[in-house]
């Protein structure tokens, strides 16, 4: 079935790397500033709500626009694992690890995967 393009895609658990390329490009094609708050961090004013400037509002909404997008993505078991962050970047960052793992978690895979191309069985060891 296909999607539409107002929607981003959905994401339920299944098939990470797929969604995430996917929704990399819906926020791009949405604001390519949206990727940036998401790729980078928010802009954090370091001066009281009431004295922002406009721009620093317009930053801000930033950071909202691309949760939101996020959020509206993600099924209520997704959502769970990262409700309670604050940022676009902060929720982008945590999907990555709990789908794909840490970064020594995935030079570990690839260094398993390489072993058993090198050994040429796929793990399987002739008895």
């Amino acid at each position: 079935m296909a999607q539409s393009i107002d929607k981003p895609p959905f994401f339920n658990g299944e098939h990470y790397a797929y969604w995430k390329n996917r929704m990399m490009f819906f926020i791009k094609a949405k604001d390519f500033h949206l990727w940036d708050i998401v790729e980078d961090g928010p802009f954090v004013p370091t001066k009281s709500k009431s004295e922002w400037s406009a721009n620093d509002r317009k930053k801000m909404e930033l950071n909202c626009k691309a949760l939101h997008i996020i959020f509206c993505a993600l099924g209520p078991d997704v959502y769970a694992e990262v409700s309670s962050c604050e940022s676009a970047k902060e929720v982008w960052d945590k999907l990555e690890v709990i789908h794909e793992g840490t970064n020594d978690v995935k030079e570990t895979k690839i260094g398993l995967l390489n072993l058993e191309i090198w050994r040429g069985d796929s793990g399987r060891q002739a008895h």
